[in-house]
């Protein structure tokens, strides 16, 4: 992760967005092209999504984001398309890990959803464990990124890290 601090546009997304919704399967069907796919992050909610939405924007949702399918490239795509965090009442477990894997940042946060409107801008503090909404002067607390996990994601993700070190650390100690 390149900074502690996370700054965006907030878009809002209800609960259960599942991963056909984040980038339906007919595209991913017949490439891997992450940037060619990610034209078409988040159409099965809003058709017009990759249109709007900017790079640094971030996603606030309701229940159980990136439920359904074990779709790896769902959080890929999100992160391929700029979008610099996603923070929701809860994560579908999968989707919560595959995140992690490719350090893409993504944050719990039960108040966050009732107290954003979409456009609204939210600053995360990843160290600290803080999101505020200064349209609201709302500070919700969150679980901070630990510091092995914000280790991985200035490494890139999981394999990255795993290459440079030729396993995990407690394996090569």
């Amino acid at each position: 992760m390149p900074s502690d601090t996370i700054k965006g546009k907030v878009w809002k997304f209800g609960d259960n967005i599942n991963t056909d919704d984040i980038i339906p399967g007919k595209y991913k069907l017949g490439t891997l092209d992450m940037a060619g796919l990610s034209e078409h992050a988040m159409e099965g909610v809003d058709p017009n999504f990759a249109k709007k939405a900017k790079p640094g924007d971030i996603i606030v949702a309701g229940r159980n984001f990136g439920c359904g399918s074990s779709r790896e490239q769902a959080p890929h795509i999100l992160k391929e398309f700029g979008i610099a965090s996603v923070v929701a009442r809860s994560f579908a477990r999968i989707f919560y890990r595959n995140s992690i894997n490719i350090a893409f940042p993504i944050f719990e946060c039960h108040e966050a959803y009732d107290g954003t409107l979409e456009g609204d801008t939210l600053i995360i503090d990843a160290s600290a464990g803080t999101i505020k909404n200064p349209r609201t002067s709302d500070l919700w607390s969150v679980k901070p990124i630990p510091a092995f996990l914000k280790k991985i994601f200035e490494e890139g993700g999981l394999v990255a890290h795993f290459k440079k070190h030729g396993g995990f650390e407690w394996q090569t100690e």
